[in-house]
């Protein structure tokens, strides 16, 4: 049940959750994405009934893009 247009509060309701092939198993920084949905649902993988932010496919696919070329700006 989504319960605002970004995020979904319990994201067991979802199936088709995944790790990055670069996780190294230890599940200290792992992010979970779940394919077959109409938005990219992303969740900790530490926190299965914790929240998703759901992302547009473009949305995704350009944060994943500016990981990739080191073009995030830097933590404050």
């Amino acid at each position: 049940m989504v319960s605002n247009k970004r995020t979904i509060p319990n994201s067991s309701t979802l199936t088709g959750w995944y790790k990055s092939s670069y996780s190294d198993g230890s599940q200290s920084e792992c992010l979970e994405v779940a394919r077959g949905h109409a938005h990219v649902p992303v969740r900790d993988s530490k926190a299965v009934t914790g929240p998703a932010v759901l992302f547009s496919a473009n949305g995704w696919t350009s944060f994943v893009t500016a990981i990739k070329n080191d073009q995030l700006p830097p933590a404050q």
